[in-house]
C-alpha cells in the first residue's frame, strides 16, 4: 500500500519563521556586542545582518521546497544556504587590515563566517546547533584570549614598532645591535620616505622569556635615547 506524506503540514508559520529570525539575531547580538567591546572591525550589527541574511537564505530555501514539491519537482533546500557559506567570505576579508607588518582581522573574519554558519543553522530550524555554536564561539573569543595571554605573557610578546629617524642605516644598525643584545626577535621591516632627511622605520620586534617586559623597556629606551631617532612608538601586535 502506498503512503504519501502531508507537505502542508511541514509547511513554516510565520511564527516559526519569526522565531528562527530572532533566534539569528540572537546569534549576532551576542557575537558581534563581544567584538564590538574589544573595538574590532566588525560589530554587533554587521555579525546580525549577516547571521539574519543567512537565516533568511535557508529559510527561502526550505519554503522553496516546500512550494515546489507538490509537483513534483527536487529542489535541494541546501543549495542555497551552501552558497552563503562561500559568498560570505568577501565580507570576512574586508575585516582583514594589514597594518604595517602586521595583520589584523583574521579572528573577526573567523567570527563573521562562523556567525553566518549559525545562521544557516537557526533558519534550518536547528535551534540547539545554533544556540551551543554561539556558546562556543563566545567561549572560545573570551575565555580562550585570556588563557592564551595567561599562558603566553612570559613566553613571547609581539610588539609592533614605528620609529621616525634622520638617517636609516645608523638606525637600522643600533635596532640590530639591540636585538642582538637583548634578544629581540626582529621581523618584517619596511622603510618609508618622507622626506630626505625624514624616515620611518616599521617593524615587529618579539620579546621572549621571563624579562620579555624589561627587555622591551630597555629597547624602546635605547631607541629613544639614539640622537637620530625622533619618535619612537609601539603597541602589542594583535589578530
Amino acid at each position: 500500500m502506498e503512503t504519501t506524506m502531508d507537505l502542508s503540514a511541514l509547511a513554516l508559520t510565520p511564527w516559526e519563521i519569526a522565531l528562527r529570525m530572532l533566534c539569528a539575531m540572537l546569534i549576532g547580538v551576542v557575537i558581534g556586542t563581544e567584538r564590538e567591546y574589544t573595538h574590532r572591525p566588525a560589530g554587533m550589527r554587521t555579525h546580525m545582518l549577516v547571521s539574519l541574511g543567512a537565516c533568511v537564505v535557508m529559510v527561502t530555501s526550505q519554503a522553496l521546497f516546500y512550494q515546489y514539491r507538490v509537483y513534483g519537482a527536487t529542489p535541494d533546500p541546501a543549495r542555497l544556504s551552501a552558497q552563503v557559506i562561500t559568498g560570505v567570505g568577501f565580507l570576512g576579508a574586508g575585516t582583514i587590515m594589514k597594518e604595517g607588518p602586521s595583520i589584523k582581522g583574521l579572528t573577526t573574519a573567523a567570527s563573521v563566517w562562523a556567525v553566518a554558519c549559525l545562521g544557516v543553522a537557526a533558519g534550518g530550524g536547528y535551534y540547539a546547533i545554533a544556540l551551543i555554536g554561539t556558546v562556543c564561539i563566545l567561549v572560545t573569543l573570551v575565555i580562550f584570549e585570556w588563557l592564551q595571554r595567561k599562558l603566553m605573557t612570559d613566553r613571547y610578546d609581539s610588539h609592533l614598532f614605528s620609529v621616525t629617524c634622520s638617517h636609516v642605516g645608523e638606525t637600522l644598525n643600533r635596532i640590530n645591535e639591540l636585538s642582538l643584545r637583548l634578544n629581540v626577535r626582529i621581523a618584517g621591516i619596511q622603510i618609508e620616505e618622507d622626506s630626505p632627511e625624514k624616515f620611518e622605520i616599521q617593524f615587529t620586534a618579539g620579546f621572549s622569556g621571563r624579562h620579555a617586559e624589561a627587555h622591551l623597556q630597555d629597547f624602546m629606551a635605547a631607541l629613544s635615547e639614539d640622537d637620530n631617532t625622533t619618535i619612537v612608538q609601539s603597541h602589542r601586535s594583535r589578530v
